[in-house]
C-alpha cells in the first residue's frame, strides 16, 4: 500500500478567487465562485471536483484498453454535477454523472466487456468521491452504442 500524498497551495487574490498552484512548474489556476457570490472568472469548486471525477475516470478507462492493445482515442466525457440543498437547507453536491464517449467503435476494442466490469474500481478519485456523492457513469462508442 502506498502512502503518497498531494499538495496544492491556494493563495486568495480578491474575495472568493484564488490563484490556485499545483507545483512541479505546472501553470497557476484561478478559481472563483460564480455569479452572485464571486465574478466566476474562473472553475468554481464544483466545476473543479466535476473535472477531477471525469478526468480519474477517463485515465482509468484508457489505461484499462490499452493494457488490451486497444486504441480508444479520443475519449471524451462530460461531467454533470448536481447541487441542490440537504436537510439543513446548505448546497451540496448531490449527485453526479459522468458521460464517456469513446473514439473507438467497441467491436474494435479486444476484451472491452471485462474492461467495462473493472475499470471504475481503479479509479482513486471516482471511488473516494463516491463514498459520499453517488456517481452514475455512462458510457458509448464512437458509433453512439449504449455500453454502459
Amino acid at each position: 500500500m502506498s502512502n503518497e500524498s498531494v499538495t496544492v497551495q491556494l493563495k486568495q487574490k480578491k474575495d472568493f478567487q484564488f490563484e490556485i498552484n499545483f507545483g512541479n512548474s505546472l501553470p497557476t489556476i484561478l478559481g472563483d465562485e460564480p455569479p452572485p457570490i464571486g465574478e466566476g472568472k474562473g472553475p468554481s469548486p464544483a466545476q473543479f471536483l466535476a473535472a477531477a471525477v471525469g478526468n480519474c475516470l477517463s485515465d482509468s478507462l484508457f489505461f484499462a484498453i490499452k493494457k488490451y492493445n486497444g486504441n480508444p482515442e479520443p475519449i471524451e466525457c462530460d461531467v454533470t454535477a448536481t447541487i441542490g440543498r440537504n436537510e439543513q437547507g446548505r448546497l451540496r453536491i448531490t449527485h453526479m454523472h459522468a458521460a464517456i464517449q469513446l473514439g473507438a467503435a467497441a467491436e474494435d476494442l479486444s476484451h472491452l466487456e471485462r474492461v467495462l466490469t473493472q475499470f471504475e474500481a481503479f479509479c482513486t478519485v471516482t471511488q473516494s468521491v463516491g463514498q459520499g456523492i453517488p456517481i452514475d457513469i455512462s458510457i458509448t462508442d464512437a458509433n453512439g452504442k449504449k455500453l454502459k
